[in-house]
């Protein structure tokens, strides 16, 4: 991350301004006092431990030329989300994806970012007539009751968490991580947090990569139909070591409904699905159902216990567990 001559802290986005290029604060982005606080905080203490290492290499660069550029100011001082392009994984600060990552899905989702919630609330090409809506809205709000009576707690992290759309009911039960491949989607999950006054932590982070950390509860919303399915049990033993032991996995997804997608979306053959955006561009990208019989085996291989799927009648699949 570059130093930041006044910054928003990444912490508790209290606003902040260095007095030399070389306070600690600058390139931590923390304010004086969450850096006292760091010994009792693992985002704190990872976040000191990248400072003094950006700020030596600095110093040898500088060392090695006759100038430095001038240190950024932060773009809104204000903001109460902790926004990063940097997860606590110092590997995705380059986001390093994996060979095998699907690259086509990246590029849908960062260039579908701007129209992505008008397939929530039904608008546009996505409206498919009162009958089909009202069913949907209702399901909608029922997948919602649904994640909301879990126990969360702790410390949270959703991945493939697109605009944020599930993200400030997580944020309200505990201390919550963003992660998602594309910025442009991200960027919308904060906007959407900052309008319910709510903070979480946002990076940027393959969603295949290894956990940094364990944590207490972990979910995901319309990712798990975009694992091929060959890869559900891979996938879902990685979600596994994201959990400490008794920690929460949840899960929404989608059934193959066909008033599901857009009006002019074909049905996706062979796992496969086209995706057309607004402006007339196409994406191929995977698209494989998992019926909540193959999901509840997959868990169960996974590791995982007290497992419970159901659906909420034509559009969603709900999926939760404990690691074991």
């Amino acid at each position: 991350m570059p130093f930041l001559a006044s910054f928003s802290c990444l912490w508790c986005g209290a606003a902040h301004t260095v007095r030399a290029t070389d306070d600690l604060e600058g390139w931590a982005q923390l304010c004086p006092e969450c850096v006292g606080k760091a010994g009792d905080n693992g985002f704190l203490r990872f976040r000191l431990r990248q400072a003094l290492t950006e700020r030596s290499e600095a110093a040898r660069g500088a060392s090695a030329a006759p100038s430095a550029p001038p240190p950024t100011t932060a773009r809104d001082p204000s903001t109460t989300t902790t926004t990063t392009a940097a997860a606590e994984n110092p590997a995705a600060a380059t986001m390093e994806l994996r060979p095998d990552f699907d690259r086509a899905m990246i590029d849908y989702y960062e260039a579908r970012a701007p129209e992505y919630d008008d397939w929530y609330l039904r608008r546009g090409r996505y409206a498919r007539g009162a009958i089909h809506d009202a069913a949907w809205n209702a399901e909608l709000d029922a997948a919602g009751r649904w994640l909301d009576a879990l126990p969360w707690q702790g410390e949270l992290v959703e991945l493939a968490a697109g605009t944020g759309w599930w993200s400030p009911l997580l944020a309200s039960r505990g201390e919550l991580s963003l992660y998602d491949a594309s910025p442009a989607a991200l960027d919308r999950a904060r906007d959407r947090l900052l309008a319910h006054r709510l903070r979480a932590h946002l990076h940027v982070r393959d969603v295949w990569a290894e956990p940094d950390r364990p944590v207490d509860g972990l979910f995901m919303g319309f990712w798990l139909s975009h694992v091929p399915r060959a890869r559900l049990g891979e996938f879902l033993a990685l979600a596994r070591r994201w959990l400490k032991p008794g920690g929460r996995f949840a899960a929404i997804d989608s059934l193959p409904d066909p008033a599901s997608g857009a009006g002019d979306h074909p049905e996706p053959t062979d796992d496969l699905a086209v995706r057309r955006l607004a402006d007339g561009r196409e994406f191929t990208i995977v698209k494989a159902y998992h019926t909540p019989d193959e999901l509840a085996a997959a868990l169960t291989e996974a590791g995982f216990t007290d497992i419970d799927v159901t659906v909420t009648g034509r559009f969603f699949v709900l999926a939760s567990a404990r690691a074991a």
